[in-house]
C-alpha cells in the first residue's frame, strides 16, 4: 500500500544532559531514510529541521531543570508545526531526544480527535518518561514527555498547555529496564499498560504487542509509535546517551515493526533519542531506517495486510 509520508526533522538536545541529539535527524537521512520510503513506493516529503520558538517563561521549580526556556520552545513549536500537517500523510519525526514527544504526541492526538477516533501510543523504550517538573531529580526533561501528554501533571505556565491529552489506558510501554520508584507509582496509579524486558524474557514480545494492537484495533484508533533507541540492545544500537543493557534484540525490534506493517494501524512515528556522536560509523542510524523498512512493507515473504476501514 502506498503512502504519503512526511518526514521532520526535531533536533532537540536540551531535554538531556548528553549533546549530539540534534544531529539525528540528519544521520537518519544520510543513512538514507527517504530514499529507503521511496524505493517501496511511497510518496515521500521532507520538510527539513525544525526550529524553537523563542519562547522566555517563569523559573522552574525545581533548581535541577536545565535550558527551561528552549524546551519549552520546541514543544510550543512541535504542537503547531504538527498540528498543521495534512490529515492524510504518514509523519515520521526525527529526533532529537525524546522531549520531542511532548510536542508530537498532543498533536497527533488532537488529529485523531479531529477524525472522531481516539489516539493510542505504543511507547518503545527503556524508560516511562513519566517525571514532572518536581519530581526530576536529573532536571533532564526527556523524562518528562508522558506525564505531560497524559495531564498527569500540570506543566504551565513553563510549557504551553497540551492542544490534546492521551488517556492513560490507551498508552502500551514496551522493553522497560530503567524505572525508579518515583516512575513505578505513577505508572501504577495512571494504569498504564507496561511490559518490561522480563516479561519479554518469560513470554516473548509478540503476546504483549498482540494483545495492544487488538485494543487499538476493537477502538477504531490512531497509533502513534514513540521509539527510543535505547529500546534497543545497546550491543546493536550504540548511539545513545542513556544506554542500558539488555535491551530489544535485532530479530524482537523487527519483528515489532513487521507486526506493526501487517496490522495496518499506525498513523504516525516518532524516532527518539539518535545521537550521532555516540554511534559507530552509522550503524545505529543504518539499523533505524532497516527497522522503518520493516514498518513501511519490506518483508522477505510478502504476507497479507489488514485494511483500514
Amino acid at each position: 500500500m502506498t503512502r504519503s509520508i512526511t518526514l521532520l526533522g526535531a533536533p532537540v538536545q536540551t531535554g538531556a544532559w548528553r549533546r549530539g541529539c540534534l544531529m539525528g535527524p540528519d544521520a537518519l537521512r544520510t543513512a538514507g531514510l527517504g530514499r529507503m520510503l521511496r524505493e517501496l513506493g511511497h510518496e515521500v516529503r521532507d520538510l527539513r529541521n525544525l526550529a524553537p520558538e523563542e519562547m522566555q517563561v517563569p523559573p522552574a521549580p525545581n533548581p535541577a531543570i536545565r535550558d527551561l526556556d528552549l524546551c519549552a520552545g520546541w514543544v510550543a513549536a512541535l504542537q503547531s508545526e504538527t498540528v498543521a500537517l495534512d490529515a492524510e500523510t504518514f509523519p515520521i519525526f526525527m529526533g532529537g531526544d525524546h522531549l520531542m514527544a511532548a510536542g508530537t504526541v498532543p498533536a497527533m492526538a488532537r488529529r485523531a480527535e479531529a477524525a472522531g477516533r481516539p489516539l493510542f501510543v505504543l511507547w518503545l523504550d527503556a524508560h516511562s518518561d513519566i517525571h514532572d517538573l518536581e519530581s526530576t531529580e536529573s532536571g533532564n526533561l526527556h523524562g518528562t514527555p508522558v506525564a505531560y501528554f497524559t495531564g498527569r501533571a500540570d506543566f504551565t505556565p513553563h510549557f504551553p498547555a497540551p492542544v490534546a491529552t492521551v488517556d492513560p489506558a490507551r498508552i502500551c510501554m514496551i522493553g522497560l529496564r530503567s524505572v525508579d520508584p518515583h516512575e513505578k507509582l505513577a505508572l501504577n496509579e495512571a494504569g498504564i499498560d507496561v511490559t518490561d524486558m522480563r516479561a519479554i524474557d518469560e513470554h516473548g514480545i509478540a503476546t504483549p504487542l498482540r494483545a495492544f494492537l487488538e485494543r487499538v484495533e476493537a477502538a477504531g484508533g490512531h497509533l502513534h509509535v514513540s521509539f527510543d533507541i535505547d529500546f534497543l540492545d545497546p550491543g546493536i544500537a550504540p548511539a545513545v546517551g542513556t544506554t542500558v543493557p539488555g535491551g530489544a534484540t535485532f530479530r524482537e525490534a523487527h519483528l515489532v515493526m513487521e507486526w506493526l506493517h501487517d496490522s495496518g494501524l499506525v498513523t504516525s512515528l516518532d524516532i527518539a533519542e539518535l545521537n550521532p556522536f555516540m554511534d559507530e560509523r552509522g550503524r545505529t542510524a543504518t539499523l533505524m531506517v532497516d527497522l522503518v523498512a520493516s514498518l513501511f512493507g519490506k518483508a522477505v515473504l510478502d504476507r497479507p495486510t489488514r485494511a483500514r476501514s
